[in-house]
This record gives C-alpha cells, sequence and structure tokens, in this order.
C-alpha cells in the first residue's frame, strides 16, 4: 500500500518539491542519488538519498501544528532508528532559498553517516515563516 501511495504522490509533486528535486537530481556527479517519495515502513519520505543515509522533508504550514510536530517527531525517531539523519525545511525556505537548502543537504552529506552521530536537523524553527 505504501508503494501504491509513493507512486501517486511521485506524480502529484509540490513546486516546492520539484524545485527542490531539480536540483538534487545534479547531485548523482557527486555520488549522491536521491529519490522521491520512499517508503520506510508505513511513512513515506519526500526525498532520501541511501547511500548517504539523508532524508530531506519539505515542510508546508500544516507542519506548523502541534499535532503534526509529534507525529513528525515519532516519524524522525522511526527513521533515525533506521541510520537516517532527517533535514527538515519549509516549503517557502527552498523556493526562496534553493541554493542554501542544497548547499544544507552537501554539508549533511559530508558528515560522519554512523546513525548515533546523526540527528533530526530543521534548518527553521517551528511556527516562524
Amino acid at each position: 500500500m505504501a508503494d501504491e501511495r509513493a507512486r501517486a504522490l511521485r506524480q502529484s509533486l509540490t513546486d516546492a518539491e520539484r524545485a527542490l528535486w531539480s536540483s538534487l537530481r545534479r547531485l548523482r556527479a557527486r555520488g549522491l542519488h536521491f529519490r522521491r517519495q520512499v517508503p520506510f515502513g508505513r511513512y513515506i519520505a519526500d526525498l532520501a538519498c541511501h547511500s548517504a543515509k539523508i532524508i530531506v522533508e519539505l515542510d508546508g504550514s500544516q507542519h506548523a501544528e502541534s499535532g503534526s510536530q509529534q507525529y513528525d517527531a515519532t516519524r524522525t525517531l522511526f527513521l533515525n532508528g533506521r541510520g537516517y539523519l532527517v533535514l527538515r525545511f519549509w516549503n517557502l525556505e527552498v523556493i526562496k532559498n534553493r541554493d542554501g537548502v542544497v548547499t544544507a543537504v552537501l554539508a549533511a552529506a559530508a558528515q560522519d553517516p554512523h546513525p548515533k552521530s546523526r540527528a533530526a536537523i530543521s534548518t527553521s524553527p517551528r511556527g516562524v515563516r
């Protein structure tokens, strides 16, 4: 079921997902192969690079709500438990500063991928636009 949902999500990317995907695809030359809408158990990550153990999540305004924050925290713990670093960016941040977001992803990819040294990173405080 997650595979079917992921396939459908790949067909309806948000503007921010489409913009960032366009930039991240160019990182293949650096050995970073990102995939879109990747199933991880019951969750689907927006973008994932298995070799660097990085997941990039793009958050819209609904993620600022308290219920969503708890869901995101639980989801991040699940993904961290599988050895992935979760990077979160606001959609608006991607649209206004895509180069900065790509630079942050590259910096994270250069870090030690050992799961115990990885933690969730949020580039913007929750609730701040």
